[in-house]
């Protein structure tokens, strides 16, 4: 990974954090976009989007165009963004289905379809970010399950559309250790989850020039769970 451009999308969550050291560590650039404000920690650094909006297909573009330009190019889009909402069908709304599609599905889609022509450029490659829990959906994970098995598929179509051109993998996980999950499931065993440095080390070898014989897989990353 040394001296490649890794854009992030999501880089202000955990994971984003996470992917961003390990690629530093790999002697890689990382490039974060978020939704979020940018923290005061990114308030200096030229290669820290804050406040895009990645279901607009605009803004999208447009911050891919400003990462490129302020980078030098792309070499790899990890696409982290997105979102998790437990909701069973009939208790819920409705609209839990159509917010589920747009912050996992729509972002991805539309971060993918900016940073091709930066991709095609640098013969580069994209890791998407799917769930273990897509592959067969528990009560209440209906939304969530749909918008990451659009994922799933958004990889498989891809990779084959761009083969040759860009090489498109998907890490699913099962649980992160974060604080959030903790504080949600406090009975769980946090030692079965998955650390958020240990998936970002995947996503980075799906990235990397190491890797360059696979695309269109779908990388369970599941720890003990």
């Amino acid at each position: 990974m040394q001296g490649k451009i890794v854009v992030i999308t999501g880089g202000f969550g955990v994971l984003g954090h996470a992917a961003a050291k390990v690629a530093q560590e790999q002697g890689a650039r990382p490039v974060l976009i978020d939704h979020a404000p940018t923290p005061a920690e990114f308030a200096s650094n030229p290669l820290a989007f804050g406040g895009v909006d990645l279901t607009k297909s605009d803004q999208t573009n447009a911050v891919m165009q400003k990462a490129r330009d302020a980078a030098g190019g792309i070499d790899v889009l990890l696409n982290i963004a997105g979102g998790f909402t437990w909701r069973t069908l009939a208790d819920g709304d409705c609209h839990v289905w159509d917010m589920m599609y747009s912050i996992n599905t729509k972002t991805a889609v539309n971060a993918c379809k900016a940073a091709l022509p930066h991709l095609t450029e640098s013969k580069g490659a994209i890791v998407n970010v799917g769930a273990n829990g897509a592959l067969k959906a528990a009560a209440g994970f209906g939304p969530y399950a749909a918008s990451k098995e659009g994922v799933h598929k958004l990889t498989e179509s891809l990779a084959e559309e761009m083969k040759g051109k860009v090489r498109v993998n998907a890490v699913l996980p099962s649980v992160l250790d974060t604080a959030q999950n903790r504080k949600d499931m406090p009975k769980a065993d946090f030692s079965t989850w998955v650390q958020p440095e240990d998936l970002a080390r995947v996503m980075l070898y799906l990235a990397s020039d190491a890797a360059r014989d696979i695309t269109g897989a779908l990388l369970p990353v599941t720890g003990r769970v």
